[in-house]
């Protein structure tokens, strides 16, 4: 599969693939408990090698054993539109003759009480990025369903779910502001907003994040820190091998420990590896490699508070999901 040019430049790397002297004691600095400085967190970008993910490994141990979490948890898709245009997502759907853009508070209620009893403690609720900005049957169906914003209707579905199921909501609802932060914390326990990256680059034209407004890293930085004045907790994290550089993703890592340094909210990051999709304008865009997954893992073990939760998808990493565990991960998220 061919990358297209259009969508940035390759991580930058050390020729060889032993750690020099330098970064050796960097990386070994953090394993024997002393935090990387920002200052000198660019230079793992030329870290390689397993000495790296050993490291990674060692600090996970020490926050959290060797026992690896789940949440058994059910998918509620409460609406595919969004007015956004990410390049790689296949989640975002146009409006359908015929068919509704929201799912009613019934077909919630069914899903998560049919979840409940296989067993599923958690009601993973998702949405387009403010669809009524968008599109007219958005707005006219949130008003008939007696709601203005899609976020003031999740989160009445989540309190249902929580009275009437039983299960714990955890809202993924894209970029929000202060209020509606105060609003779901009333009714779910914890907020999900995928950082994904800092470089704005990625929101320039030819870029993946190109006409997709609420993917400007400063507006997602912003929701992270009033969540953080909220006291809510927060699961975040990068999307990996979209055009993003190793720089880039050490940045965007430092974003998200500044911000648990400030409120100590984040809960958990996750890394994602970018998946090409038939369809999307991403489809011949060149996939990370494990090892590049694998080294932005143990970074992010490395740089993160230990207290923070790192998971990788297994579902994004077919039969060699097992190897994730090797580069410092503690959770498989939402399963």
């Amino acid at each position: 599969m061919s990358k297209s040019p259009a969508y940035g430049a390759k991580a930058g790397r050390a020729s060889g693939r032993n750690l020099n002297d330098a970064s050796d004691s960097l990386v070994a600095a953090v394993a024997s408990g002393v935090p990387i400085p920002a200052s000198m967190a660019p230079h793992l970008s030329a870290v390689e090698g397993s000495s790296l993910l050993l490291h990674a490994q060692r600090v996970r141990d020490a926050a959290w054993g060797r026992l690896i979490t789940y949440s058994p948890k059910v998918f509620v898709p409460v609406t595919m539109l969004c007015r956004d245009v990410c390049h790689y997502c296949t989640f975002a759907q146009a409006p359908r003759h015929g068919e509704h853009a929201f799912m009613t508070p019934d077909e919630v209620l069914a899903l998560a009480r049919a979840a409940a009893e296989r067993g599923c403690r958690e009601a993973l609720f998702t949405v387009g990025d403010k669809p009524e900005l968008r599109y007219a049957v958005a707005r006219s169906e949130l008003e008939s369903l007696g709601f203005k914003t899609t976020v003031a209707y999740v989160a009445h579905l989540c309190r249902l779910v929580l009275d009437e199921a039983g299960l714990l909501p955890h809202a993924n609802v894209g970029v929000v502001s202060g209020p509606e932060i105060a609003m779901l914390r009333a009714s779910s326990v914890s907020l999900g907003l995928m950082l994904e990256s800092t470089s704005e680059r990625l929101c320039a034209r030819g870029g993946p994040h190109f006409g997709s407004p609420d993917k400007e890293p400063a507006r997602r930085l912003e929701v992270l820190r009033l969540a953080g004045e909220h006291s809510v907790a927060v699961t975040t994290g990068l999307l990996v091998g979209i055009g993003e550089t190793r720089a880039e993703r050490i940045e965007t890592l430092l974003a998200i420990r500044q911000q648990h340094e400030q409120y100590g909210h984040i809960q958990e990051v996750i890394i994602q590896n970018f998946r090409a999709k038939p369809g999307t304008l991403m489809a011949a865009h060149l996939e990370p490699n494990l090892g590049e997954l694998l080294w932005t893992i143990a970074v992010a073990r490395l740089l993160l508070d230990p207290s923070i939760s790192v998971q990788a998808p297994p579902n994004l990493s077919g039969s060699v999901f097992p190897r994730l565990l090797d580069a410092g991960i503690n959770d498989w998220g939402g399963v």
